[in-house]
């Protein structure tokens, strides 16, 4: 006669294949929620020089790429989105004229944040932070040539 104990072990490999279908299912899910949170933070850095955008994206990608492949290409071939991974995946730079005006609205919208709106010191000094290192980021990305502009 079988104990409980034994009756358990005999059925497990069926409840290890539900258990692994659902432990599959529930990272997909983090997967593409954390791709469309990342989707959502990569449009509003869109417009908001705070955020950098293509970071965003790139985990976006990543993340639906694990997760969805309807998302995944969506988001590759979309018509203004896609244009930002494809151009950061080929190394295509940024044009001069971007770079300045990225920069110096992100410095303006810092600078206004930091000194008209923002009342706590150590804050302000992490905005001042934050700016030093995208303007980093940016100064690095190497520029678009005239001949990388012709291709395209």
């Amino acid at each position: 006669m079988r104990t409980i104990n034994e009756q358990k072990i005999d059925k497990p490999s069926n409840s290890n294949q539900t258990d692994e279908t659902i432990k599959k299912k529930i990272v997909k899910g983090l997967y593409f929620t954390g791709g469309t949170a990342s989707l959502i933070l990569g449009i509003i850095g869109i417009v908001l020089p705070i955020l950098p955008t293509t970071p965003f994206l790139l985990l976006a990608a990543a993340c639906y790429a694990r997760s969805s492949k309807k998302f995944h290409d969506w988001l590759l071939n979309n018509k203004i989105l896609g244009a930002y991974i494809r151009n950061y995946i080929e190394g295509k730079g940024m044009p001069m004229k971007v770079k300045i005006f990225t920069v110096s609205l992100l410095w303006t919208t810092i600078l206004i944040s930091a000194f008209l709106f923002i009342q706590i010191l150590w804050v302000r000094i992490v905005l001042i932070i934050i700016a030093i290192a995208v303007t980093i980021h940016i100064i690095l990305i190497r520029p678009k040539n005239k001949e990388q502009k012709i291709e395209q």
